[in-house]
């Protein structure tokens, strides 16, 4: 008998140890639902003082909220998220396409510096400035010339106008200029 009291004193034993450590998870979880609750509690003070801010700024403001437009712009939001998406990816490339350009962009503008500098340095500019102030020459004396009446000129008077000093400096100015510019090619060409 003794036997039997010592194997039933070792069961209640074992179930005490179970009740215990049953009693100890239901304290635990007493505990996780009061935090809860206090959470949740706090949370919905929180929300409704939010909410009654918001509300009173809006009034503030003379905002009208229409619940059906705030829903409706809602349920567009959730809709279009996967578009938002992409346009966020569109501009995350656009972003590394502008990086990768920067150093090409800053060498080419190095590379057109140089060019105009070289340019510069070989009379371009000053050729291009003069020939600007030759082609208006050219264009007040085209007008000057069609304004006034056509005179006719004999040979004679040809060959005294060809003696002038302005009518030999500008033939002298042409031979010269495409004396140069023959030279020029030869040079090119050899």
């Amino acid at each position: 008998m003794e036997l039997k009291t010592d194997n039933i004193q070792e069961q209640i034993n074992q179930i005490n140890q179970k009740l215990d450590l049953v009693l100890h998870y239901v304290n635990e979880q007493r505990l996780k639902s009061e935090a809860i609750e206090d959470l949740v509690s706090d949370l919905s003070i929180i929300g409704k003082d939010a909410f009654t801010s918001a509300i009173e700024e809006l009034d503030k403001q003379g905002i009208e909220l229409n619940v059906d437009d705030l829903k409706t712009l809602v349920f567009k939001f959730i809709r279009n998220i996967n578009n938002f998406s992409q346009l966020i990816d569109m501009f995350e490339s656009l972003n590394d396409l502008a990086k990768d350009m920067g150093p090409i962009i800053t060498e080419v503008g190095i590379d057109f510096t140089n060019k105009l500098h070289e340019f510069e340095q070989k009379g371009y500019f000053e050729f291009l400035g003069q020939m600007a102030k030759l082609f208006d020459n050219a264009v007040v004396a085209y007008n000057k010339t069609t304004n006034e009446p056509t005179k006719q000129y004999s040979l004679w008077r040809i060959m005294r106008e060809i003696n002038s000093p302005e009518v030999k400096q500008s033939i002298g100015f042409m031979l010269t200029l495409l004396k140069n510019m023959s030279q020029e090619t030869k040079s090119i060409t050899q």
